[in-house]
């Protein structure tokens, strides 16, 4: 058995202690409604959740399914004004872009207005998460997890190769899904969508790993973001399209709306025609080795 950082439940609690404190950090930054703040804190909490499931067998059984719950309740419950504010930024700017004869500057002040009246919509619910018990009971949760953590013997191996072949576990999950979504056909769209996810948590496992890992883990993560942000882009296209959609109906500028639509659509079909090129580089060499 390893000894310190060498262990892979040391680096494990490492990253839950450290991406566990950023959220406490981030408690007020988020109240206030600071900049990015929220983007920060949906985050971590991603991270932990993932670290939570990605590393599960290293703890006792059913340890850690009830952060893994919260965790997944505080990320919804922020991922609702951050997606607004996301859609919002990516639509004015674009349409600021449009040719002339679509009226630009209208067209982005409607937007900025719509983006901006859903984005206080959904602000109480943030305000309302980060008061309330469940928050206060999901941070004791992770004290509590931190200061005793029920690890399993497992816990106990060489923190690089076993940390290595949880991220190759993750990587062939990825490819499933990644070949999938490239099969086309019905519910693309919604597979790619889920061949993100994939890649988002392929990368958090490289992740954890970058303390051992070395140049290896660093090729890894760089790898698997470069994925998730080609699939992160036709996501956003095809949320952006939709909200268009939805949106265009009733405006006074329905040709630049219809402009916009169409360059959301393209940019959506570029996503997909890199993913293979970029998959291939992510999958390229054998097994996944660290240190």
């Amino acid at each position: 058995m390893g000894t310190g950082r060498s262990t892979v439940g040391a680096v494990l609690l490492e990253r839950i202690g450290a991406q566990a404190a950023v959220l406490t950090e981030l408690d007020d930054a988020v109240r206030a409604d600071e900049p990015d703040a929220v983007h920060r804190m949906r985050v971590a909490s991603r991270r932990l959740r993932s670290a939570l499931r990605t590393y599960r067998r290293l703890f006792a059984p059913g340890a850690t399914d009830e952060l893994v719950a919260e965790l997944r309740w505080l990320g919804s419950a922020l991922g609702r004004a951050r997606d607004r504010e996301v859609l919002g930024e990516r639509l004015v700017a674009r349409a600021r872009k449009l040719p002339a004869v679509c009226g630009p500057e209208r067209v982005a002040a409607e937007l900025d207005q719509w983006a901006r009246a859903e984005y206080r919509r959904v602000r109480p619910e943030v305000v309302a998460a980060l008061d309330g018990p469940r928050r206060r009971a999901l941070a004791e949760g992770l004290a509590v997890l931190l200061a005793d953590p029920p690890l399993r013997g497992r816990a106990g191996r060489a923190a690089a190769p076993e940390l290595a072949r949880v991220a190759e576990r993750e990587r062939r999950r990825t490819a499933r899904r990644v070949r999938r979504a490239l099969a086309g056909g019905p519910g693309q769209d919604e597979a790619l969508h889920e061949a993100r996810k994939a890649a988002k948590r392929a990368r958090y496992a490289g992740e954890t790993a970058l303390p051992v890992g070395g140049a290896a883990a660093e090729r890894y993560v760089e790898r698997l973001k470069a994925v998730q942000d080609v699939l992160g882009e036709h996501q956003d296209a095809v949320v952006a399209a939709a909200a268009l959609g939805a949106q265009a109906d009733g405006t006074g500028e329905p040709f630049g709306y219809g402009v916009l639509y169409g360059q959301e659509l393209a940019a959506g079909a570029a996503a997909r025609e890199r993913l293979p090129a970029v998959w291939r580089r992510a999958a390229k060499g054998g097994p996944v080795r660290f240190g």
